[in-house]
């Protein structure tokens, strides 16, 4: 409850106290018990009829912004005497990603998700979210800077994405990198001008170097560069071998030695050479 208080005491007057108890309905948990239904979980939250519809004005047509909230919740999270944040190589680590809140039982659910459990997409409310990683008490924790709810028109992931990728691009320092999983794809990246990335790609990735292969004596130059494989793979019974890495790094961490295989300035498959070509970096660790 101090924490909300911190978070709400600044806003005007009428819209700090009843916000501050729309808030606390949310976090005590007041919600499941009504399915999601407000009215009745402020009610259950000790609220007076009257105060549950100041709480719910206040929500509704308050003067406040969620941009602002996030930003005070992020100061008193990394004001805290145990904050840590994350860096690699002088870089700290931005995450995107996007989650669901399951609706199974919602007819007419306007966009869906996929549940690993059930092996589908299944009916769910989704939105994207976006924070700078860190560390306290041990614990590794994203503290969020912006929350991206799907388009009104166009209810799909491939769309929310997108405008998650669109905020993270126009508040990425240059001292920041942005963490991704296999979610999002190289050229949704790239669509977004995003430069500083790092991804976590599919087993069965494939690349192409960012110049054609050598000629031969007969036939059509070739158009597209060698196609590079990271890892070994099996189509039919047939084992078809990695490519050959162009350099290799290793490393201790924390007693275990690592290994990188590393190949430098590919492209996408289906692009073809040339110098204006977005070029990437894989690792195979």
């Amino acid at each position: 409850m101090k924490i909300l208080v911190k978070l709400t005491e600044g806003l005007p007057k009428g819209t700090n106290l009843a916000l501050l108890q729309f808030l606390w309905m949310l976090v005590s948990g007041a919600l499941l018990p009504q399915r999601g239904a407000l009215f009745p979980a402020l009610k259950a939250s000790g609220l007076s009829d009257a105060a549950t519809r100041r709480a719910w004005a206040a929500f509704r047509g308050g003067v406040w912004q969620t941009a602002i909230l996030l930003r005070l919740w992020q100061g008193h999270i990394q004001g805290l005497p145990g904050w840590q944040e994350r860096r690699h190589e002088g870089y700290r680590v931005v995450t995107a990603d996007v989650t669901a809140f399951w609706r199974p039982s919602l007819k007419k659910c306007p966009s869906k998700h996929y549940h690993p459990m059930a092996n589908r997409a299944m009916p769910a409310v989704i939105f994207g979210i976006v924070g700078v990683v860190g560390e306290i008490g041990g614990q590794r924790v994203a503290c969020p800077r912006a929350f991206e709810r799907v388009h009104p028109k166009d209810t799909s992931e491939k769309r929310l994405w997108a405008d998650v990728l669109k905020h993270v691009k126009r508040r990425l320092a240059e001292d920041e990198i942005l963490a991704v999983d296999a979610g999002v794809k190289i050229n949704h990246l790239q669509a977004a001008e995003i430069d500083q990335y790092v991804l976590r790609l599919a087993d069965n990735f494939t690349a192409r170097r960012n110049y054609p292969v050598a000629r031969s004596a007969k036939g059509r130059p070739p158009v597209y560069g060698e196609r590079i494989r990271p890892l070994v793979r099996s189509y039919k019974g047939k084992t078809i071998a990695k490519s050959t890495a162009d350099r290799v790094e290793t490393w201790v961490e924390n007693g275990v030695e690592m290994r990188a295989e590393i190949w430098d300035a590919l492209i996408l498959p289906d692009i073809v050479p040339g110098k204006e070509a977005h070029t990437f970096q894989v690792y195979a660790i």
